[in-house]
């Protein structure tokens, strides 16, 4: 045994190693806090650095992963219904997992726990929590769980989850803390690129309204300016199909005059109804009106398979209900994809209504050209008729005396002959005059208008309305007489289809392309009679071969009739060239 005096040297010798030992450990831990201090200061700078939104929050959940030591780690956006994830951002899982994982959840579960109570959440096993009830196939093993709402302004924007804490550990107090702080820093981040992105998307409709109004501006047709407005509609808002309805003249109907995108042949020239369809309710209303899904709404024509693969859609009036509505842009998006949002539909109203005062400008300007000629044609009228006319009506009053005085026959019959050739000159004058002073013919006489005309006044026999479809310029392409036998053959249509058909559906189509002009009228119904009256048919036939063209009959496999009536509307002359008749 040693003295006393080693002994007492012994046990300063061990406090003093102890004391150095825990010395030691809070060195190690003031340096492991410094170091994470430091990393979530890393973390919150590199977040706040993202000016792009998807961007931001893919770099949020991994800062947060890597903060935290954990495995995996999500973000999940709540949806607009505050009820639902809308989006959801993973790492630690990859492609492969995640297409056998199968859809993204959308929060049922442990994650719809901190939606309903947007509170820190931290479980040391997932499976032991009441609102949990499993994973999906092939969905990795998870235990340990740490969940932190991210607040925008106030206001839940989403949940960042964290679990399976690497090295088998659980999430502690310090794990809540530092992740509650990124979740601050991160809805700062999230903030600042929502107000970039739509500072450049305002910018983006701003730029195209000033491409617009300078196109219009600059003499450009309305066919084409309304083409620049689907077209810039289309990118801005990532739809899929974009479609311009304007109304028709003396009807209450709209026509489709420009689609673009997915399935747009088969709406172009279609004649929709103002009351119950999509884009008749929004040029009623003067205000956006947006589907959720146009394959499932009522407001949009039934039995389109044009319709399929199309979802989420708005249409926006053109114009205000001050200024009048000029017509609609619809814009659908794929099937699956997000609805159009306030935020989305504001600025496009705005874009709308000033493509609608562009519009009004473009048009004023030229009723002011117009104007001019016309008053240019007047002042010519004038002067031929003051002028022109009275001096060879002067003339010709001279040299008829002057012909009573010479003798000479052959002379005297010269002068008589130029006498009938003033008369005839000054009827061309006049009648140049009368032209000149002219106007258009009076509104609603179109082929369009007396078609639409002529369904309406089928719907209420036939006990539904037909669809409408009017492709190419049928107003001004087609002769008033071809026209009158167009009306009379689609009047007699649709009156056998009443009689005889027993359809619960007809579709008509009038198309010209300069050269030819085809009716179609088609019915899903029990197909052409036998051994009844061919009266009808006979007349239509008779109609297109008076004309030059031709009446034909089908009847598919699957029912109903196709009428299909055609007629040159140009003629073409010996050299080859096609003239308008």
């Amino acid at each position: 045994m040693g003295s006393p005096d080693e002994a007492r040297v012994r046990l300063p010798q061990l406090r003093l190693d102890e004391l150095l030992e825990e010395l030691q450990a809070r060195l190690d831990a003031a340096r492991g806090t410094r170091d994470r201090v430091h990393s979530l200061l890393e973390a919150v700078l590199s977040v706040g650095r993202e000016l792009d939104l998807e961007q931001a929050l893919h770099s949020i959940v991994e800062a947060a992963a890597v903060l935290v030591d954990a495995e995996y780690a999500a973000l999940g956006v709540i949806g607009p219904d505050g009820k639902r994830l809308s989006a959801f951002h993973t790492v630690g899982v990859t492609e492969e997992e995640i297409a056998r994982i199968g859809p993204y959840p959308e929060g049922h579960g442990i994650l719809g726990e901190l939606i309903r109570d947007p509170e820190p959440l931290c479980l040391a096993k997932i499976s032991e929590h009441p609102a949990s009830y499993g994973f999906p196939p092939h969905h990795p093993p998870m235990n340990s769980f740490l969940g932190v709402p991210i607040r925008v302004r106030d206001q839940v924007f989403g949940n960042l989850y964290l679990t399976e804490k690497r090295g088998g550990g659980q999430f502690d107090e310090e794990d809540v803390s530092v992740t509650q702080t990124l979740a601050v820093a991160a809805g700062v981040a999230i903030d600042n690129a929502r107000l970039y992105a739509e500072s450049r998307l305002r910018e983006r409709w701003l730029r195209a309204n000033a491409e617009i109004t300078q196109s219009l501006m600059s003499g450009a047709e309305r066919t084409e300016a309304l083409g620049l407005i689907a077209v810039r509609a289309m990118e801005i808002t990532g739809a899929a199909l974009a479609v311009v309805a304007m109304p028709m003249a003396d009807t209450d109907a709209l026509t489709v005059e420009l689609a673009l995108g997915q399935e747009a042949e088969a709406l172009r020239g279609l004649v929709l109804s103002e009351g119950d369809s999509l884009i008749g309710e929004a040029f009623t209303s003067a205000a956006a009106v947006t589907s959720e899904d146009v394959t499932h709404d009522a407001r949009v024509p039934a039995g389109p398979p044009e319709s399929a693969g199309l979802g989420p859609s708005v249409a926006v009036p053109i114009g205000t209900g001050e200024g009048g509505v000029r017509g609609v842009v619809l814009l659908v998006r794929e099937a699956g994809a997000v609805p159009f949002s306030d935020k989305e539909t504001e600025p496009l109203q705005v874009f709308a209504a000033q493509a609608a005062i562009a519009m009004e400008l473009a048009e004023r300007r030229r009723d002011a050209e117009q104007i001019a000629v016309l008053q240019d044609r007047d002042r010519i009228a004038r002067d031929l008729h003051d002028l022109a006319i009275q001096r060879l009506f002067a003339t010709g009053m001279t040299l008829q005396s002057a012909g009573r005085f010479i003798e000479h026959a052959e002379a005297s019959e010269r002068v008589l002959r130029a006498v009938d050739d003033l008369d005839e000159t000054i009827k061309i004058i006049r009648s140049t005059i009368f032209g000149l002073r002219a106007r258009e013919g009076t509104a609603g006489t179109g082929l369009r208008a007396r078609v639409v005309r002529a369904v309406g006044e089928a719907a209420s026999v036939l006990g539904f309305a037909p669809s409408v479809r009017m492709e190419g310029l049928v107003d001004t392409e087609v002769p008033r007489d071809i026209a009158d036998h167009a009306i009379a053959v689609l009047s007699e249509a649709l009156t056998n289809v009443a009689r005889h058909a027993r359809a619960a559906r007809a579709d008509v189509a009038l198309t010209t392309d300069g050269r030819e002009l085809r009716l179609m009228v088609t019915d899903n119904g029990m197909g052409i009679p036998s051994g009844g009256r061919r009266s009808g048919l006979r007349n239509m036939e008779e109609r297109a071969e008076q004309l030059g063209g031709r009446l034909e009959l089908r009847s598919p496999d699957d029912g109903g009739t196709t009428l299909e009536w055609r007629v040159p509307v140009a003629r073409t002359d010996g050299h080859g060239t096609a003239d308008a008749t």
